[in-house]
């Protein structure tokens, strides 16, 4: 590669950015915090999904020190619905760091940057280059998929090694001066000129020199390994209502949805029903007298990135006279009371419990 091909990538991609504005409300931001929120919101997330969120969270967290004062579930409660909880808590932890260790000043050094809790290589890359004009590279799946396909590159995007490459070639053709302008240019070409299914290279601007093109094969491009097929499992919840109030309790632990709420369960080994026996099991002693086990739910699923989740969800109408002699012990342990209005305001739960609750709230 020599310094007119480099020229020539950048000339057209800075140039298709100038003629194809991609406006977001946090393009052209220069603080830092704002950036940095953006760009941990827009992870494993669309565009058009994180935009409110990223709006939510600016307003009620302007900057640094706002986000560090607030509760961890406060925060969970506004990340509802996002996904990747832990991306939410490693925001909190650094802005509580930032807080207390930087008297609220966000690092302008990129090492400083990529040292914070959550923040990767292409985080760290995006607000050192938005924030700061520093001359480092982004490299996601967009530049992956443009570099790629521009270059006809075999190796596959999810080898550490062929990252590595991949982050020196994205850093050969960065624009030394405007390293900010030619990030987001990339990244907005491979989002809507360079797509994953049907690119419009009809409209490239690098079209003369794209091997992929040359070759009549894109859509063959990034490579990428086989996944591995996703481990199933299936969740048994229990629904526990007294009167108006009913049982949740905070998942700890270093398994999936850490610091969500949910209600008690069973984990088995199929998506079954549970049979009075298994609610006579649950229980530490007797069954309390008077409960009633209602209809099992339908089957709600969920996938996460190396799982598959299923769940039923079984309603237990519990006395009003029975005031909790069934928590503290086995799967109640941990549990706490709180009413229909308090559980859909005040607590942060997994999308798959989120979609039962729509049906009895």
């Amino acid at each position: 590669m020599n310094e007119d091909d480099v020229s020539f990538f950048r000339r057209g991609l800075l140039g298709w950015a100038a003629r194809n504005p991609r406006p977001m409300p946090w393009k052209g931001e220069k603080d830092p915090y704002k950036i940095w929120l953006s760009e941990v919101i827009l992870q494993q997330t669309r565009v058009e999904q994180g935009m409110p969120y990223y709006e939510k969270f600016v307003k009620a967290y302007p900057d640094a020190r706002a986000l560090a004062g607030a509760p961890e579930d406060e925060v969970l409660k506004m990340w509802e619905g996002l996904g990747y909880y832990s991306r939410a808590r490693n925001l909190l932890n650094a802005a509580r760091y930032i807080a207390d260790e930087r008297n609220g000043v966000f690092p302008d050094k990129y090492e400083d940057i990529r040292a914070l809790k959550g923040v990767g290589d292409y985080t760290a890359a995006a607000i050192a280059s938005f924030a700061f004009n520093l001359p480092y590279p982004v490299v996601d799946g967009n530049v992956y998929r443009v570099l790629s396909r521009y270059f006809a590159l075999d190796a596959a995007t999810d080898l550490s090694s062929s990252k590595k490459m991949f982050a020196s070639l994205a850093g050969k053709l960065l624009h030394p001066e405007q390293p900010g302008a030619f990030n987001q240019a990339i990244m907005d070409f491979g989002a809507l000129c360079c797509t994953p299914a049907q690119p419009d290279c009809g409209n490239c601007p690098l079209k003369q020199r794209c091997l992929a093109l040359v070759k009549g094969s894109p859509a063959d491009y990034p490579v990428r390994l086989k996944k591995n097929a996703k481990k199933e499992r299936f969740f048994l919840y229990l629904v526990v209502r007294r009167g108006d109030k009913i049982l949740i309790r905070k998942r700890a632990g270093r398994d999936i949805w850490n610091g969500l709420y949910e209600f008690p369960f069973i984990e088995t080994t199929s998506a079954g029903e549970l049979t009075e026996t298994d609610i006579r099991a649950i229980f530490p002693g007797e069954v309390p007298a008077g409960i009633s086990p209602g209809e099992p739910s339908g089957f709600y699923r969920q996938t996460l990135t190396h799982r598959e989740i299923t769940a039923v969800f079984r309603e237990l109408i519990v006395p009003d006279d029975i005031h909790g002699e069934y928590l503290g012990e086995g799967i109640f342990s941990g549990c706490i009371e709180t009413d229909l209005a308090g559980l859909k305001k005040n607590f942060a739960f997994p999308a798959i419990i989120s979609g039962f609750l729509k049906k009895i709230i």
